[in-house]
């Protein structure tokens, strides 16, 4: 052929050109395919084995919980680890969605269908050892932990890491893809060089008889590029002529141009695909350390060594948080070429040295330029100062578990930080792991120990359950003996029962003597403190100062006897057990305050000093019945008071010095009174036994009121104790805890060995005096008597000194009264007076009582909404009830208050006109 050199070289390096071309191709597609396998691990494999294992941890932290649900006596304990346990189903679904938004591939879909239904399955079983657990049926509910939880529980562990060793596997295996497309790419390129010097070869030998002595020195230029070991510097050719042997030049000199660029590309490309596969195979091989391992020393000292190894450290210390009493510490577990203990320090706080502050920023330190001594990396050969030190918090979901230290004789490269900055994350899931293991582990072996004092428990009752046998079998020989007794123990039976029969007849009638003596006494005292107050109050102002001292007697008498009546009654409830207590948080300087303000006038009166101290060291709330705390220390101020006649009067509360528990709160009343005998000191505190109890009867009283505190005392949990000398004073003191006692202590009641006859009376509470209504007064009809002025108002009493005591109070408040002897009474005067705008309606009287009154009333349509106030003298529980079903509107107690009485009535007048 007659081609010309242009032609020749053009068709060879048109040949060339289009080689390079398809290794440019070719290496663009490797490059890329190389990428894509990185990023498959990046983005798929290494997110969806971190997922499954934190699913594997969460699961885990779950299941110590439900131990911990089963384990707890206390329920409150109880409902907050179902609130944590609420947290980790949260979590572990996050975690379940983020791992199904990268699924991949048929086996994963079937592995992760699979970890759910198992999660499924044992969330169903965990609610069926939650309810068991909060009926507090442990046994029961570990034996479904053991069983078929447990089961459920390493089926779900079992599939999860396979999970995490599936997507282990796949990442690398893609890791190793990639690395064959490296070798293969380098193959190729290598390869279709040796083709491309072929050709040129080839070329040169068909040119040699025409261009030998032109192309000699190309021919040199050229077979030298293919022997150059830089293929980024590569030689170049000097252009001298502008022919076609100056064109082969120049196109020879732009080849060796993009050869060298193509180099340098596949030079970057090698040094970052070993760059991540160094990365990617030492994060596998710390990852393999965590296999199996279940020892937090151990895995330290084995991390700390093989992390030191891959940085090129020359010494390390892995510290790991640590729970040492309230405080948490970051412990020294393992170390890297430490020479003496004392080159690493046991134990950091957080924020304490180096170590500290990274736990407390949670961030990366990195030291460079160490000063001399600070520490020294000792071999055989000799010791030297590190140049760099670098510090790594290891953190779990936010919280840092442990710090790592290295320092090396060198700077740690970018990827050396960039290795450390990835395993810090497994390690610490590895680390959390692995403590909620030994917790876990932990519960185990305190649970098994109780399945063991049980079994020993269970032996014990099996030999007493022998010998009760044998027993048993003695007693049927016995019982043999006994049948001959058995018709006189018949005949003894159907006596005790004619006598219990008796004796429940005998109780209804105390039941009734008790609750009529109750109105009895207080029908007639009601008209005479109603009448004393009258008098009192001198309206009118035709009464001397000596006759108002008379009345105001009178009514103070009057007191007293009511204040007997309810200490009889309060006595009454205590010892049938049937007080309770109703405990609230109690301010201790204001109790200070109301004892001082109630008793400081009385003592004032007698000569006395009186004092009230509140010692700084005392708590300043109290957790118990306020007013029983107060009927207590009334009780007992009351009595110093009055049995001192000289000197003083101190109520001091305090600390207890004589208390095991130095919470315990000491309430003392101390005075310098008459004292009491060392023989007496246990007798006053039964009922009706008095200091005083000779006839002269100086001090008066009825002997209850101590024989109330001890029992209310005990009520409170507490008990109340007396230090006396006759003659120089005594010193009752009252123990308290401030702390809240358990719902079941607060039910707890004083009850006495009692006779077989019950004394049902016993068994009635006595109601407060307070009206109902009282909560629902509105101040301005209380306080507006215009209300009061121009109405009419029906008393239905039998009593007439009643009639005439109630009377004449409403009377001088200018209301129109009308009276009835009875109900049937009452109801006539209701019919002949429809205009009557309030009804006072006694409940004990004859031929129609107020019951039965108060429900024909209100069977009357025009009277269906008149107010009707009941009045009685019974102080029984259920009285108040029985009124207001009757038909009451609101209810009253005698002996009445007659300012109490006519704020009652302007409520409901008030009402009845608006």
């Amino acid at each position: 052929m007659g081609l010309t050199i242009k032609k020749k070289l053009f068709i060879t390096f048109g040949i060339l050109l289009t080689i390079f071309i398809i290794m440019g191709i070719f290496s663009t597609v490797v490059l890329k395919e190389i990428n894509d396998k990185s990023t498959e691990i990046d983005v798929n494999w290494l997110p969806s084995a971190n997922h499954a294992h934190s699913i594997n941890t969460l699961i885990s932290d779950f299941r110590i919980h439900e131990f911990r649900h089963i384990l707890s006596s206390n329920i409150k304990e109880k409902d907050q680890l179902e609130n944590e346990m609420k947290e980790i189903k949260k979590d572990i679904q996050k975690n379940l969605l983020s791992y199904q938004n990268s699924l991949n591939g048929d086996y994963d879909r079937q592995l992760f269908r699979t970890v759910k239904k198992e999660w499924e399955g044992y969330q169903e079983i965990n609610n069926k050892i939650m309810s068991i657990s909060k009926q507090f049926k442990s046994e029961q509910a570990m034996q479904i932990m053991e069983g078929e939880s447990e089961e459920a529980f390493d089926r779900c562990s079992s599939i999860l890491e396979e999970l995490v060793n599936f997507n282990q596997e796949n990442s690398t295996q893609a890791s190793l893809e990639g690395d064959e497309l490296y070798a293969g790419s380098n193959y190729a390129l290598t390869l279709m060089v040796i083709i491309c010097l072929v050709v040129g070869g080839g070329n040169a030998i068909w040119l040699l008889r025409d261009i030998v002595g032109k192309l000699s020195k190309l021919t040199t230029a050229m077979r030298g590029v293919s022997q150059h070991k830089d293929k980024t510097s590569l030689p170049r050719l000097t252009v001298t002529s502008k022919d076609e042997l100056g064109e082969i030049s120049r196109v020879f000199n732009s080849m060796a141009a993009t050869l060298e660029q193509h180099a340098r590309q596949e030079k970057d490309y090698t040094k970052k695909i070993q760059d991540q596969h160094w990365l990617k195979s030492n994060l596998a091989e710390i990852t393999g350390l965590f296999q199996g391992m279940q020892n937090v020393k151990k895995l330290g000292q084995q991390l700390i060594s093989k992390i030191s190894s891959q940085v090129g450290a020359s010494y390390g210390v892995f510290y790991v948080i640590e729970e040492q009493g309230k405080n948490q510490q970051f412990v020294n577990m393992g170390t890297y070429a430490s020479m003496d203990i004392d080159d690493a320090a046991a134990s950091f706080r957080l924020g304490e040295g180096l170590v500290g502050q990274c736990a407390l920023e949670k961030k990366i330190i990195n030291i460079n330029g160490v000063p001399q001594n600070y520490i020294n990396i000792t071999s055989g050969l000799g010791s030297a100062n590190p140049r760099n030190i670098i510090l790594v918090p290891v953190e779990f979901e936010g919280e840092v578990l442990a710090v790592i230290e290295l320092a090396s004789l060198t700077d740690f490269s970018p990827m050396h930080q960039e290795l450390l900055e990835q395993i810090r994350w497994n390690i610490g899931t590895a680390l959390n792991r692995i403590q909620r293991h030994m917790e876990i582990e932990k519960l185990l072996a305190e649970s098994q120990t109780l399945t063991e004092e049980l079994q020993t428990q269970s032996e014990e009752l099996q030999r007493q359950q022998e010998e009760l046998r044998t027993t048993n079998e003695q007693l049927n020989e016995q019982y043999r003996e006994s049948e001959k007794k058995t018709d006189e123990l018949e005949e003894a039976k159907s006596a005790l029962e004619e006598k219990a029969s008796q004796l429940a007849i005998s109780s209804q009638y105390k039941t009734e003597f008790l609750s009529n003596m109750s109105h009895e006494l207080r029908t007639p005292l009601n008209s005479l403190m109603i009448l004393a107050r009258m008098l009192m109050e001198n309206k009118e102002g035709n009464l001397t100062a000596k006759q108002v001292e008379y009345a105001e007697t009178i009514l103070s008498s009057g007191h007293e006897l009511l204040n007997l009546i309810n200490d009889i009654l309060d006595l009454a409830k205590i010892e049938a057990g049937k007080l309770q207590v109703k405990p609230d948080q109690v301010q201790l300087f204001e109790l200070k305050a109301t004892m001082e303000r109630q008793f400081a006038p009385l003592a004032r009166r007698k000569g006395i000093e009186f004092k009230v101290q509140l010692d700084n060291g005392v708590t300043e709330n109290i957790y118990t019945d306020e007013n029983r705390l107060k009927q207590i220390l009334k009780n007992l101020l009351s009595n110093a008071v009055k049995f001192t006649d000289q000197g003083y009067v101190h109520f001091l509360i305090q600390r207890a010095d004589n208390s095991n528990d130095p919470s315990v709160i000491a309430f003392s009343v101390i005075d310098t009174g008459i004292g009491i005998a060392p023989d007496r000191q246990e007798t006053i505190f039964e009922a009706f036994q008095q200091v005083d109890g000779t006839t002269s009867r100086k001090y008066g009283g009825t002997g209850l009121g101590l024989s109330i505190c001890r029992e209310l005392s005990n009520l409170l949990g507490g008990y109340v104790e007396v230090e006396s000398k006759e003659g120089e004073g005594s010193r009752f003191t009252l123990y308290l805890s401030p702390y809240e006692i358990e719902p079941e202590s607060l039910q707890h009641t004083v009850k006495k060995e009692v006779a077989v006859t019950i004394d049902t009376v016993m068994q009635k509470e006595v109601e407060p005096e307070e009206p109902i209504h009282l909560e629902e007064t509105v101040e301005d009809a209380t306080n507006d008597d215009e209300v009061l002025i121009g109405s009419k108002v029906l008393v239905v009493d039998d009593d007439m000194r009643n009639v005439f005591a109630i009377t004449a109070s409403l009377e001088q408040q200018q209301i129109e009264v009308l009276f009835a002897e009875n109900g049937r009474e009452g109801i006539e005067v209701l019919r002949d007076n429809p205009d009557i705008d309030l009804v006072l309606m006694d409940i004990m009287m004859p031929e129609m009582d107020g019951y039965e009154a108060m429900d024909a009333i209100r069977q009357m349509p025009d009277f269906a909404k008149l107010p009707i106030i009941a009045l009685t003298a019974k102080a029984m529980k259920g009285d108040r009830k029985k009124c207001l079903e009757a038909g009451a509107t609101d209810y009253i107690s005698k002996p009445l208050d007659i300012d109490q009485l006519l704020s009652l009535m302007r409520v409901w007048l008030y009402r009845q006109v608006n």
